[in-house]
């Protein structure tokens, strides 16, 4: 890796309907530093393609429009492999997230400094200044379950709260389980020898599948909360909550039945679609009253 890490570092985020947040987001990279960064704009296929290839050519971006809506996993990939060869670490970033100052250099150095590590993520704030659990601890049979059945009848529950690592409360960099896709820098040489994320989620656990085949690797996913960064919510993702309930569900299911595969918890996996299955019927209609 280079010596001055911003010289090998580009920024990839992905577009569906994202076009009035694209502009400020491109704004807030510019801000963040004092030179300039290559920035990939991946338009997911969706009907704001025009409007947000004018704005990412108004920022100097480079825009890259897919004929299909790959998820977002996919379209990283994609963006992933068009990047010019000397790019050495990818910062990986929504487009409704603002960019703290210093945020892409912190990160990159850390990456630079520890040869360890394949992916770092910032603290990642809520719109109200609260910080989100951006930086968990892998899903386990025992915390997987119990946040997926009780997280939303009972938010302090112990699962959740292990599950999230809301225990941790210092601001000292720290491992973790995974990282959150919304906003985090991966090393490239660790990310293509994993394959980079698995195209078959769709949306959602594709950030936590990555974090728990780059352990299984070898590599640490790592956790910077003085670096920082702003997630403001997702629209693209917000104009069909039962849709996006569904799919969560369905990646769910797919990263627990493959973490635990073996022939001998079989019977666990079918508790594991009842209990989940039962929580996405609970859900669902509670959110039609």
């Amino acid at each position: 890796m280079s010596n001055t890490p911003l010289e090998s570092t580009a920024i990839v985020t992905v577009t569906f309907n994202s076009a009035n947040q694209l502009s400020a987001f491109l704004g807030s990279v510019g801000d963040s530093e004092q030179v300039d960064i290559p920035v990939c704009v991946v338009e997911n296929a969706s009907p704001e393609g025009e409007a947000t290839e004018r704005i990412a050519s108004e920022h100097n971006a480079e825009f890259l429009s897919l004929e299909t809506n790959l998820g977002y996993g996919g379209a990283v990939n994609a963006a992933v492999r068009r990047l010019d060869p000397s790019i050495d670490t990818i910062l990986i970033s929504n487009p409704d997230v603002a960019f703290g100052r210093g945020l892409v250099s912190e990160l990159a150095i850390w990456l630079r400094d520890h040869p360890e590590t394949a992916a770092v993520g910032p603290r990642i704030l809520n719109a109200d200044g609260t910080t989100y659990p951006s930086a968990r601890a892998l899903p386990s049979l025992r915390t997987g379950i119990g946040h997926a059945i009780f997280s939303r009848v009972w938010p302090e529950n112990p699962w959740s709260r292990r599950y999230r690592a809301e225990a941790i409360t210092n601001d000292e960099a720290r491992h973790a389980g995974w990282l959150s896709g919304s906003c985090m820098m991966v090393r490239r040489s660790a990310f293509e020898q994993v394959g980079g994320f698995d195209e078959s989620y769709f949306m959602y656990f594709e950030d936590v599948d990555l974090g728990y085949r780059l352990a299984k690797a070898g590599w640490t996913n790592d956790y910077l909360p003085r670096a920082s960064a702003t997630h403001y919510g997702a629209q693209s993702t917000s104009s069909d909550p039962s849709r996006m309930l569904r799919a969560h569900h369905d990646s769910a299911l797919r990263y627990l039945d493959r973490k635990y595969s073996a022939r001998w918890l079989a019977p666990v996996r079918a508790a594991i679609h009842l209990g989940l299955n039962l929580r996405l019927r609970l859900v669902l209609r509670r959110s039609r009253l």
